[in-house]
């Protein structure tokens, strides 16, 4: 939901929220419901109005401020759909605050509907109670992501030929900053790619162990990892 949160506001909603609101949990004119938009707090709501595709409700009282996280920024190769839900819903609840597909080439999946995404980390958030939702933002090949990188934001990507065999060793050398995670295709990085990366001085390689992991599994076992040494799990 992208309106406005304040006492008193006005929100309609409409699509599949209002469907979800009037059809699947049946309410009606005079219940009340929590409202969060990701950027001003979760809201007690009123509905005025509930009918047909359309819900519109009152905030009345804020029952959480905003809440903050970690400036991390999560890139990935593309997956097929389902363990691509999966990824979107997984990371969101892992705390990026940014999802941007990145095209490589063992990419299986470059065809894909950001607002699948979006509504993905939508649905976490509301199943998990979480306040902050990931920006979707578009695909990008990968050459064109590392020449156009801010190098203040270090790009860690998960390299089972990395030379320190800890990833907490290898994360320990980065003080607390923004960060960005990449986590490559499921048939791995080329050689090419792995080269350019490498030669980035912001670029930081970590090994996952001694197993071999689907990029999804990859994925939410990477950011914990980020979130426990450098993000706000310290």
């Amino acid at each position: 939901m992208d309106a406005p949160l304040a006492e008193g506001a006005r929100v309609e909603i409409s699509g599949a929220q209002a469907h979800y609101i009037v059809n699947v949990i049946r309410l009606k004119a005079g219940d009340s419901i929590l409202l969060f938009n990701g950027r001003d707090g979760e809201w007690h709501s009123v509905i005025s109005e509930a009918r047909k595709g359309t819900a519109v409700l009152r905030s009345e009282e804020q029952t959480r401020q905003q809440a903050e996280g970690p400036d991390l920024h999560y890139l990935f190769s593309p997956l097929k759909r389902a363990r691509l839900d999966y990824m979107a819903q997984k990371a969101t609840e892992m705390g990026a605050s940014l999802l941007r597909p990145v095209i490589m080439r063992h990419t299986v999946a470059e065809r894909l509907k950001l607002d699948r995404l979006q509504a993905n980390a939508v649905e976490a958030a509301e199943q998990c109670g979480l306040l902050r939702v990931p920006e979707v933002a578009e695909p990008v090949k990968l050459p064109k992501l590392l020449d156009e990188w801010n190098p203040d934001r270090p790009i860690v990507f998960a390299d089972e030929t990395a030379s320190i065999a800890s990833p907490i060793a290898a994360l320990s050398a980065l003080k607390p900053q923004p960060v960005a995670l990449l986590i490559g295709p499921e048939g791995g990085f080329h050689e090419e790619e792995k080269a350019a990366l490498l030669e980035k001085p912001f670029v930081v390689p970590i090994s996952l162990g001694p197993r071999v992991m689907r990029a999804d599994t990859a994925a939410v076992a990477a950011l914990a990892l980020v979130n426990a040494v450098i993000g706000d799990w310290r």
